[in-house]
């Protein structure tokens, strides 16, 4: 069994007994920051996909978590009321928002995706960013779903029955989506999709040569990535019940980055140990003091300058070590 192989074990045990562990320990609040955890980390595992697949520094993803977590708000502010624009009903059905949701940020990503690829480096850098910041302002404009204070969700998404507003409920439902998404991240690294878009990202010249459109490559891509930041934002939205333009400020797009890269870019699970230590460090931290971020940014020197990898490369280095001492 190869290093990676025990991790993805590790990490799939410890995910489906985390409930028990918090309660055992008496931590309850240990279960709401895992399904944090595990959702930040699809939003960044969505940003690796263009980030570090593609090679395209996105700092607009904010923009696609927010659209998914105020599609889930406004759809549930029309529930039983006057449908939106007088014409599309809202739904608290969670198999109806959340796929709408999706749909609306991969909508959104093809927009901005198809201005923002004409362009490289800084500049597309700078247009993402800008679009996102767009979309932020528009939120704190619109009043009637709550301005800059946010808009507040009565309950959450129904599904199936199940009771969203307990924490291990809300958790396992969340892992759940997890999983099948980093599925999904897996089988699209290992395709032909994946293969061209790691040609791409080190020699776009080459692949045109070949005959690949690359544009039309790192679109598709970047679509994608906005559809699964979307799936993060309406996961967040029923999680807290609550949806606020904060989901759409650069700040968050930088917490996306500083998640991959701490985890390990371009790695499969980097994302999800990126989004848990950053998360971890930053509860704990801001416990401890108001200016919690320079810990943290010297952390994550360490981590980055001192592994070459992030926490990934050195997880699997350790893992690999103990799988070569196995009899």
């Amino acid at each position: 069994m190869t290093s990676q192989r025990v991790l993805i074990v590790l990490i799939l045990i410890l995910g489906c007994i985390w409930p028990m562990i918090a309660n055992a320990l008496g931590q309850t609040a240990l279960v709401g920051l895992a399904t944090r955890v595990l959702i930040y980390a699809i939003a960044a595992a969505s940003l690796n996909i263009v980030m570090g697949f593609g090679g395209m520094v996105s700092f607009g993803h904010a923009a696609f978590f927010g659209v998914g977590g105020y599609a889930i708000g406004i759809l549930a502010a029309h529930h039983g009321t006057d449908p939106l624009f007088g014409l599309i009903p809202g739904t608290n059905a969670f198999l109806i928002a959340v796929p709408v949701a999706m749909l609306l940020a991969s909508a959104v990503a093809l927009i901005i995706g198809s201005l923002s690829l004409r362009t490289g480096g800084a500049q597309f850098i700078m247009i993402t960013l800008a679009f996102a910041q767009i979309l932020f302002f528009l939120a704190v404009s619109i009043k009637a779903y709550g301005g800059d204070e946010g808009l507040v969700i009565r309950r959450p998404n129904e599904l199936f029955g199940l009771n969203l507003r307990d924490r291990a409920t809300m958790y396992y439902v969340t892992l759940m989506f997890a999983v099948a998404f980093f599925a999904m991240v897996w089988r699209l690294r290992r395709s032909t999709l994946g293969a061209v878009l790691n040609g791409v990202r080190q020699n776009e010249r080459r692949m045109v040569a070949l005959g690949y459109n690359t544009y039309a490559i790192r679109l598709y891509a970047f679509v994608i990535s906005g559809a699964g930041t979307g799936l993060a934002g309406a996961l967040m939205a029923n999680a807290l019940r609550f949806a606020s333009p904060d989901m759409l400020h650069w700040t968050k797009s930088g917490d996306f980055i500083i998640m991959v890269v701490l985890g390990g870019l371009g790695t499969l699970f980097g994302p999800l140990l990126g989004s848990a230590a950053f998360l971890v460090l930053e509860t704990y931290l801001g416990a401890w003091t108001q200016y919690w971020q320079l810990p943290l940014g010297l952390i994550l020197l360490v981590v980055v300058l001192g592994t070459k990898g992030g926490i990934m490369r050195l997880l699997t280095q350790v893992a690999g070590w103990f799988v070569r001492r196995l009899p």
